[in-house]
């Protein structure tokens, strides 16, 4: 009687651990920037729902990315790793089958794991998710219609991991019920893009896409409050890239490589407004859900968790963060290392403008800083996108030029700042087995109005890391 006794204890407390085992939820915006939410200084896009989030959790504001391209940054969140150790360091291309997601540990250690929305991570992916909704037209045109839906189906008894992506704010913009939530004429273009209607009007469409995702957000947090299951379930909001304007998306600057990153979870955290400054890369993100839900790491994540931060966030974490820009519908390589102080860019493509991808290129955004150009009134930093050659480096200072406008590559005082960075991001390339090939996937598309080109289309090139078996190679390079 005694052993029964102890044998039924035993299985209530394995219950009780599962039971006690947070919630997980991660918000994932597709082609949104960090400053396109009000939490994160924009005034004229409505997102009450996050910016409430923000205002009871943790807002990050030197969060970056690994990629400002949407299935490689993708790939490198789920995986932990950085893109040209995914083996798919390019659009459109899957990592191997014998990659590893943390959604895939999270289902072998008991969590229910759920995907609705936007995929685009490939076959080796759909392993982590007991359900997974690819379908498009089951998701709906912002791909949200299945969020509420997977919550109230999901079995009871376990706890829970929920990957939503929404299409939003992907071009095209869709027609939807808040299409007009924002008026043109109320918008304030960035510096670097054109004050003209045209860019206003695209800019307004993409807002409304971001309110439709923040509503969505706000259905889901009531969805958590009436199964009484909000207090312990850690929600995530964040991006896989920049806005789909030029000068943003495909970059590896902050425009394009910075993400808004929000954590709320009532029982982990609290319900306070904290902001963390701390550098964090996304490939630490797949390490810390795995941490805060008690599970083992593998050793093929190169990210490191930042659980800490969450109790500390004032707490330094990363000196140095790194990415990397491969093809995108146009040939490139670019890779970048930044410190909390300085930005530095190796280009080994030059001799390419940096326009934009080729849906930035078929804008009206793009057609007003066309415009501009051909009247001979466009401003130095909005024809960067127009520049042949590129600098093969540039320098930014953070601090006195956060909008990263003036390369310091040959000002004198920075050369020791400049060959040390230098060091470090070669020695990442080597220790994490990047390259740089010389058959690079060539262009898709023109760089007019992103049309495509006959002869090369469907062709690709070498992947980077490829020949250096990088989807081998564990190591986390400098941290």
């Amino acid at each position: 009687m005694k052993s029964l006794c102890l044998l039924g204890f035993a299985a209530f407390s394995t219950v009780a651990h599962a039971q006690e085992k947070p919630d997980i939820i991660l918000f994932l915006a597709d082609d949104v920037s960090w400053n396109d939410l009000g939490c994160y200084g924009n005034k004229e896009v409505m997102t009450p729902n996050i910016d409430r989030l923000a205002s009871n959790g943790i807002r990050f504001t030197n969060f970056f990315l690994t990629a400002s391209s949407c299935s490689p940054s993708r790939n490198s969140i789920i995986t932990g790793r950085y893109p040209h150790n995914t083996g798919a360091a390019e659009l459109h291309t899957e990592p191997p089958l014998e990659m590893v997601s943390f959604t895939e540990i999270l289902k072998q250690q008991g969590y229910y794991t759920a995907q609705a929305g936007k995929f685009h991570m490939g076959k080796y992916a759909l392993r982590g998710f007991d359900l997974t909704n690819q379908d498009a037209r089951l998701n709906g045109d912002g791909g949200e219609e299945l969020w509420i839906k997977t919550l109230q189906d999901r079995p009871k008894e376990k706890p829970f991991m929920m990957w939503y992506a929404s299409y939003d704010a992907h071009r095209p913009w869709g027609t939807n019920e808040f299409s007009g939530t924002h008026n043109p004429a109320n918008v304030t273009p960035p510096f670097y893009l054109a004050d003209a209607k045209g860019t206003k009007s695209d800019l307004a469409k993409y807002y409304d896409e971001i309110a439709r995702f923040d509503h969505n957000i706000g259905l889901v947090m009531d969805e958590l409050r009436k199964q009484k299951v909000l207090e312990n379930t850690i929600i995530v909001v964040m991006a896989d890239n920049g806005r789909p304007f030029p000068h943003s998306k495909t970059r590896v600057n902050d425009r394009g490589m910075k993400t808004p990153f929000i954590i709320y979870w009532p029982k982990g955290i609290g319900e306070k407004e904290r902001v963390c400054q701390s550098l964090v890369s996304s490939i630490d993100i797949a390490p810390t859900l795995l941490a805060l839900a008690s599970a083992k790491i593998p050793e093929s994540v190169q990210g490191v968790s930042f659980k800490s931060l969450l109790d500390n966030p004032g707490k330094s974490f990363r000196n140095f963060v790194f990415a990397e820009h491969n093809w995108h519908d146009y040939e490139a390589h670019e890779r970048m290392v930044r410190t909390k102080d300085f930005l530095y860019i190796l280009n080994s493509r030059p001799q390419f403008a940096n326009s934009g991808p080729a849906d930035a290129l078929g804008s009206p955004s793009f057609q007003d800083l066309l415009n501009l150009n051909k009247d001979g009134e466009i401003s130095p930093v909005q024809a960067d996108v127009f520049l042949v050659p590129r600098p093969k480096e540039e320098l930014y200072q953070n601090t006195s030029d956060p909008d990263q406008l003036k390369n310091l590559i040959s000002v004198p005082e920075y050369q020791k700042n400049l060959k040390e960075l230098r060091r470090i991001l070669t020695k990442w390339m080597d220790e994490t087995g990047d390259n740089i090939p010389q058959n690079l996937t060539k262009d898709w598309y023109m760089k007019d109005a992103g049309t495509r080109k006959t002869t090369e289309f469907g062709h690709r090139g070498e992947m980077p890391g490829e020949k250096r078996h990088a989807t081998q190679n564990n190591n986390k390079g400098k941290f």
